[in-house]
């Protein structure tokens, strides 16, 4: 039926997408934690904002590297050390009560597992099983089971938080995140330095200097804060936004699975365009976008139908990024060190996740809305779409130079 090879590159799309769905999906549940622990602590929601901006910003910064690591150690090894971290900071999160034990629990214990468990590190062995010729189909593939999680684990969290407590929710939350250390161990064929495209001889310093001098690269960088900072933001304040405008809690965590089910749709068939026209062109399509979807959001009446409306849409173009941004790495630089490259991208991306997370707490405390926050949206948009525009999509002067392996 199928050679070998190409047999177990399905069971690695298979066991890499789980492996994305659960923590992409468990990530994008901690929204729904802001209320219940900032009522049950008396405290205000930019306690809790700085501790997922903690988690967003240590995520970055961890991955690349972990990225470095899955280059030369190998990709289950990350995974494994991610998912014990992972469940460990949701462990201890749970009853937490002093603001440092949060800080340490769903800051930097989990953005570290996040880390090692999430697109950085699984995407790479997804892009390496399938070959060139089908790496968007993967990538898309890939970023849209992530958020399939996303429509997936954020309902059942909600229901354990109002059937259990938020206590017993974290708990079993902790337990269920292991599962993702056995689906790690198909990735193993595809891990460390096996079927990697680009320069075989180059040191990890050499590909470090090559890829912060490419103005294009630098430029994927700085667009990247951009979606980091909705995708945060929007991820950790809807829920309590949509509370505030007097809707049901069940609405955010709704809002939050429509997104994510929606983007099953738009990451896949970003994955295929952006395999058949410019990368630079998706990425400037989607942030004008996001910049008229929120804009309309923000201008309209607020009702369940445009709550619903902006969900299904945001969703579309919410990790629609990934797949372009990603690809433009591989095709800059080979998939020798996608992962490490990458996890500098991210790095950008999770600057900006910080930033819209702790910026929406520490302006709601001060102004009692967010309403500056979407604003702020709206003009980053069109700031990334001006900022993607000059990027080449071409490999760099040294890897055309060589053979590829």
């Amino acid at each position: 039926m199928y050679p070998k090879k190409d047999k177990s590159a399905y069971i690695i799309l298979l066991t890499g997408c789980l492996l994305l769905l659960l923590s992409f999906g468990f990530r994008s549940s901690f929204g729904l934690f802001v209320k219940p622990i900032t009522e049950a602590n008396g405290w205000g929601r930019e306690v809790i904002s700085m501790a997922l901006a903690i988690q967003n910003l240590f995520w970055g910064i961890v991955a690349v590297f972990a990225g470095g690591l899955a280059d030369r150690f190998g990709n289950v090894k990350v995974v494994l050390a991610g998912t014990a971290l992972f469940s460990l900071g949701m462990l201890l999160m749970a009853g937490v009560d002093s603001v440092w034990m949060l800080h340490s629990s769903a800051g930097l214990l989990v953005g570290a597992g996040i880390a090692g468990t999430s697109f950085g590190i699984v995407l790479p062995a997804m892009a390496r099983a399938v070959g060139e010729s089908r790496r968007q189909m993967a990538l898309g593939l890939g970023t849209a089971a992530g958020s399939l999680g996303q429509f997936a684990v954020a309902p059942i969290t909600q229901q354990l938080i109002d059937g259990f407590g938020w206590i017993t929710a974290l708990n079993i939350m902790a337990a269920s995140v292991l599962v993702m250390a056995l689906l790690a161990l198909p990735l193993a064929r595809y891990s460390g330095t096996s079927d990697q495209t680009g320069r075989q001889d180059q040191t990890v310093r050499e590909a470090l200097q090559e890829a912060l001098s490419c103005r294009s690269f630098v430029l994927l960088v700085t667009g990247f804060f951009v979606c980091g900072f909705h995708v945060a933001f929007i991820t950790a304040h809807m829920p309590a936004f949509l509370s505030d405008k007097g809707f049901d809690a069940r609405l955010g965590a709704w809002s939050i699975a429509i997104i994510g089910l929606c983007n099953v749709v738009g990451a896949f068939l970003s994955g295929l365009w952006s395999g058949r026209i410019a990368k630079r062109s998706m990425l400037v399509a989607i942030y004008l976008g996001r910049a008229a979807t929120i804009s309309l959001f923000m201008l309209l009446p607020m009702t369940l139908v445009s709550v619903l409306a902006f969900s299904a849409v945001m969703g579309f173009l919410w990790l629609a990024t990934v797949p372009p941004t990603s690809g433009l790495v591989a095709v800059m630089f080979g998939t020798r060190y996608m992962a490490l490259l990458y996890g500098i991208v991210f790095l950008g991306h999770q600057v900006g996740s910080f930033s819209g997370v702790w910026l929406g707490g520490w302006l709601y405390d001060r102004t009692g809305s967010y309403d500056m926050v979407w604003w702020l949206g709206v003009a980053l948009s069109l700031v990334a779409a001006i900022v993607h525009w000059p990027i080449r999509e071409a490999a760099v002067a040294t890897l055309v130079q060589q053979p590829q392996t």
